[in-house]
């Protein structure tokens, strides 16, 4: 496969993204039609690149000495663009019905389609400063998407989310710098890039720039203190906030911190350091934060998203331990979480988008009305809480491995966190279930709703996402040789 054609996916969907709001489109349908055009035949390239991956890499745009915009793709970043390349389709489809009853559709669809090829730009980065770009390219083109209702909430929700994304991008930048200067190249390399000869005794100063630099990128991750945006953004409509918490935005942190851990500073370098006590304790702490805050949140949205806090930091968790089998941990919870959360999110969008309930109290009765919506929500929430046989389970079970195996008595701790987390979790999702399927529907207050489940454009998405819960859960052994197979280098 030609290189060239990496650009040509990030290109398409930014290019076709921004050419909607100039576009004449007599009939809606004719709006659908282009922009599920577009995303699919990115998909479909991009799948088409993974099948016969590129042998070199593409210099897109040369800066001085060896600066560049390259593109490049390698087994990590082969796992991150699949990811996105097959919930997008979906994600559209679903977001045709929803954004029926919001205004100002053609600039939510611009900024929407042109988040897929900003997405791709960082998994195809060559190096930290082609992914860095792209890094901040995705808050320009979501902070629009954030901004949607121009409400006060979502004013104030964007101006968080982008203080917060700029203030962490300049402490990751400290660390590209770093590395430019300690490195043998601002290139990814499995198992880092630092000089042992001009490092020197400079040993503790990049190990503190590690952890500045991993809380820079973490602002995207959720972790602890930088958290807040997350819940906040949640006023955006669904399909925003599904790609926010489950794909783009939250995933594009912690594979930032994947690729900071194990292809520039090096696992070899950190491990055993004072500075993966730090950056593992931090996530340890976030997840047991996440899932308590989760079970006291009584808005549908809100709870979830204080769910995604708790389950990017599983993703971190692995990456902190810092071993190949730590990396694979870490990255079957990325894929997992992420087709399990935006299953989740768009069941609570379909409630909201039928019903207008918005929190936990009013979903009473309305699981027998709707019964395809809250049964596949039943689904997720199985799977988030690691029931055998979904995906959760294959994930929690690789990263309790991981930390087994490492023999490292913080990686302890962090066993006893996911076990009080799936406790939580259980908890929180399943009091939403119960309430839906079991708790009787006050009769007085609303004695003549007629509530039903969407139709096809929204239920399409969710049995899809249901049923890759149950065929991961039963069948991942392919996938998780692929992430051994990473993990060991050999991709």
């Amino acid at each position: 496969m030609n290189p060239v054609m990496m650009l040509v996916a990030i290109l398409l969907p930014i290019v076709g993204g921004a050419l909607v709001i100039v576009l004449p489109f007599k009939k809606r349908i004719y709006l659908e039609v282009y922009l599920e055009a577009v995303v699919v035949i990115t998909s479909f390239l991009v799948w088409a690149i993974l099948t016969e991956r590129p042998g070199e890499g593409l210099p897109v745009v040369k800066f001085v000495n060896n600066l560049s915009l390259s593109l490049r793709l390698d087994g990590c970043g082969m796992v991150f663009s699949g990811l996105v390349s097959a919930l997008w389709p979906l994600a559209m489809l679903y977001s045709f019905e929803y954004m029926k009853k919001e205004r100002h559709e053609k600039v939510f669809f611009m900024f929407y389609t042109m988040t897929y090829g900003v997405t791709l730009g960082i998994s195809f980065a060559e190096d930290m400063l082609t992914m860095y770009f792209f890094y901040e390219l995705l808050t320009l083109v979501t902070v629009p998407l954030v901004l949607h209702t121009l409400t006060r909430e979502a004013i104030l929700a964007s101006r968080k989310y982008l203080y917060y994304s700029l203030g962490g991008a300049a402490f990751a930048f400290i660390g590209l710098v770093f590395l430019m200067i300690y490195g043998a190249t601002l290139d990814f390399s499995y198992g880092g890039v630092l000089m042992p000869d001009t490092v020197g005794d400079k040993t503790n100063t990049l190990l503190l720039i590690y952890v500045i630099a991993f809380l820079g990128f973490g602002v995207k991750a959720a972790v602890c203190p930088f958290n807040s945006w997350l819940p906040q953004a949640g006023v955006a409509p669904t399909p925003v906030t599904a790609l926010l918490h489950a794909v783009a935005v939250v995933k594009a942190g912690a594979f930032a911190i994947i690729r900071l851990t194990y292809y520039s500073f090096g696992a070899d370098f950190l491990i055993g350091t004072w500075a993966q006590y730090v950056v593992m304790g931090i996530v340890i702490f976030t997840i047991i934060y996440g899932c308590s805050r989760a079970l006291k949140e009584t808005h549908v949205k809100r709870r979830l998203a204080y769910s995604t806090i708790s389950n990017l930091s599983y993703v971190l968790f692995g990456v902190t331990i810092m071993t190949p089998l730590g990396l694979v941990g870490a990255l079957s919870h990325l894929v997992f979480h992420a087709v399990m959360k935006i299953c989740s999110f768009f069941c609570a969008g379909a409630i909201m988008y039928q019903t207008d309930k918005h929190y936990v109290h009013e979903l009473d009765g309305l699981g027998r009305k709707m019964p395809v919506v809250f049964g596949i929500f039943t689904v997720s929430a199985l799977a988030l809480m690691g029931v055998p046989g979904l995906c959760g389970f294959i994930s929690k079970w690789n990263l309790a491995n991981a930390a087994v195996m490492s023999n490292n008595g913080m990686a302890y701790v962090g066993i006893g966190a996911l076990l009080i987390s799936a406790l939580l979790t259980a908890i929180y999702m399943l009091s939403i279930v119960i309430r839906a399927f079991f708790v009787p529907a006050d009769a007085e207050k609303e004695p003549a709703a007629e509530y039903k489940d969407p139709n096809w454009l929204m239920t399409a998405p969710l049995f899809l996402f249901a049923a890759a819960m149950l065929i991961f859960g039963l069948y991942s052994a392919p996938i998780v040789q692929f992430f051994t197979d990473i993990s060991n280098g050999v991709m």
